[in-house]
């Protein structure tokens, strides 16, 4: 499989980051598999930001949940991320991820990744 994720690389805030991750070599709809987002800031460890399971559900990080929505278009077999108010701290880079297993805690061995796009957030 392979994920490629895609987006503005500067926004300003208040504004809200919005994030597609283009799937191939796999359905997301298919299987047993959880697709994810995750995003590691400047100096800082891998932070996982929500989930969508193969099933539609989804799952937030409690401390970013209302700010923070995953959708997906299967004819597109894509899933999106958006984050609403996004402040400087939201500065970082973000991943696509696709796993067999449901986690809240990410290290680059789990799972398979895309390569990852820079956000800035800045006036």
């Amino acid at each position: 499989v392979q994920l490629q994720e895609s987006g503005p690389g500067l926004v300003k805030p208040s504004q809200t980051l919005s994030l597609t991750c283009t799937v191939s070599g796999g359905s997301i709809t298919s299987g047993y598999y959880y697709w994810n987002w995750i995003r590691q800031p400047p100096g800082k460890g891998l932070e996982w930001l929500g989930t969508i399971a193969a099933s539609g559900s989804t799952y937030y990080r409690p401390s970013l949940k209302s700010r923070t929505s995953i959708s997906r278009d299967t004819s597109k077999n894509q899933f999106t991320l958006r984050l609403s108010s996004v402040t400087p701290e939201d500065t970082a880079k973000y991943f696509c991820v696709r796993d067999r297993l449901f986690r809240n805690s990410w290290s680059f061995e789990n799972g398979s990744w895309g390569q990852g796009t820079q956000v800035t957030v800045s006036s």
